[in-house]
C-alpha cells in the first residue's frame, strides 16, 4: 500500500487539480459567451441550426458547473474509508456529461425535424437566416478548436477522463459549427429547409459523442481486460521477474487515472510458499516500477506443472 500513498498524496495530484479547474473555468467562460450569443443571434437571425447549437452550449454551462464541483470531491486525498482516494468521481462525472449531451441531442433532434416539417407542410413561413448568423457559426468553430486543443492536451497530462471528455465534446462543437455553417450558407442561397437540416445533423454529433463518453466512462468503472498494448507491457514485465515461469490471466481495474491489476502466474511447482511469496512481492515491485499509473497490484500463483494439467491457464506467455 506504500507505493499507492506515494501516488495518491504526490504533488502531482495538486497539480492535475489545478489545471483541471483551469481547462474546467476557461471552458465555462466561453460556453456562457457562446451560449447567448448563438441562442440571441439564432432567434433574432432566424436559424434554427444556430438556435440548437446555442442550445447544446446553454447544456454545456450546466455540466460545467457539475463537473467543477466533482472535480473537487475527485481530488480530495485518501482516507480510511476511501484507500484508493475519490478519483473515479471524475468518471462518474463523465457519466454525467455524457447523459446531458445525449438529452440535449434528442431536443435538439426533435425540434429541428418539427420545423423542417413545418417549413415543407407550408404551417411556417421561413423567412430565411440572416447573413450575421454564419459569423457567429464561424467564430464558434474557431474558439472551440482553441479549447479542444487546449483541453485535450490537459486530460492526456494528468490522465483525466473527465477532462477527455469535454475535450471530446469541445471537438463535436467544431464540426457542429461548420455543419451549421453549411446550412446557413444553403438558406441564405434559398434553400430554406438546409437550416433545420443542419440542426438535426448537428443533434446526431451531439448523441454520438454522448454515447462515446458513457460507454469510456463505463468501463473505467468496472474491472476490464487490459487493451493488447498495456497487455503486452505487463505480460513483458511479468515474464522479467526471476521464478516467473508463466503469465495467465491480467485483470485490470481503474481508479481515474491509475491502475489496479490482478495477475495470475505460474511458478517452479517444487518451491515452497515462502518461496512462492517472495517470486510473487518482486513481481509486484517489478509492475509497480515499469507500468506507469500502477498502484496496486495483486498476485495469484499456481505451481507451473499443475496448471499444464489442469489447463487453466489458457492463452498465457510462457517464459521460454
Amino acid at each position: 500500500m506504500t507505493a499507492l500513498r506515494q501516488n495518491i498524496s504526490d504533488s502531482d495530484g495538486g497539480k492535475a487539480k489545478n489545471a483541471s479547474k483551469k481547462a474546467v473555468n476557461i471552458g465555462l467562460f466561453f460556453n456562457i459567451f457562446l451560449a447567448l450569443s448563438k441562442t440571441f443571434a439564432g432567434i433574432f437571425g432566424h436559424s434554427r441550426a444556430l438556435l440548437a447549437d446555442g442550445i447544446n452550449s446553454s447544456s454545456d454551462v450546466i455540466y460545467y458547473i457539475v463537473v467543477k464541483i466533482f472535480i473537487d470531491i475527485a481530488h480530495k486525498p485518501a482516507d480510511e474509508k476511501h484507500p484508493y482516494g475519490h478519483r473515479q468521481m471524475e468518471s462518474i462525472a463523465a457519466l454525467i456529461v455524457g447523459a446531458f449531451v445525449i438529452t440535449t441531442s434528442m431536443a435538439v433532434f426533435w425540434d429541428s425535424v418539427v420545423d423542417a416539417f413545418n417549413i415543407f407542410s407550408g404551417e411556417v413561413e421561413n423567412s430565411g437566416p440572416a447573413a450575421y448568423v454564419l459569423c457567429v457559426a464561424a467564430a464558434t468553430a474557431v474558439i472551440k478548436a482553441f479549447l479542444y486543443f487546449f483541453t485535450k492536451r490537459t486530460g492526456e497530462r494528468y490522465g483525466s477522463s473527465v477532462i477527455m471528455a469535454l475535450a471530446c465534446d469541445h471537438r463535436n462543437d467544431i464540426f457542429s459549427s461548420i455543419a451549421v455553417s453549411i446550412g446557413i450558407i444553403f438558406s441564405l442561397y434559398g434553400w430554406k429547409w438546409f437550416d433545420p437540416l443542419a440542426g438535426a445533423i448537428v443533434a446526431i454529433l451531439i448523441l454520438k459523442t454522448g454515447i462515446k463518453i458513457i460507454m469510456e466512462s463505463s468501463d473505467e468503472l468496472m474491472f476490464t481486460v487490459p487493451d493488447k498494448k498495456l497487455d503486452s507491457a505487463i505480460r513483458g514485465s511479468a515474464l522479467s521477474v526471476r521464478g516467473v515461469l508463466r503469465v495467465g490471466d491480467i485483470k485490470t481495474h481503474r481508479f481515474g487515472p491509475y491502475l489496479v491489476a490482478n495477475i495470475t502466474i505460474g511458478i517452479d511447482g517444487t518451491l515452497s510458499v515462502t518461496e512462492g511469496d517472495k517470486i510473487a512481492g518482486a513481481l509486484e515491485k517489478q509492475i509497480l516500477e515499469s507500468i506507469d499509473g500502477m498502484i496496486e497490484v495483486y498476485v495469484h500463483f499456481h505451481p507451473h506443472s499443475l496448471e499444464d494439467a489442469n489447463g487453466k491457464m489458457n492463452k498465457s506467455a510462457v517464459k521460454t
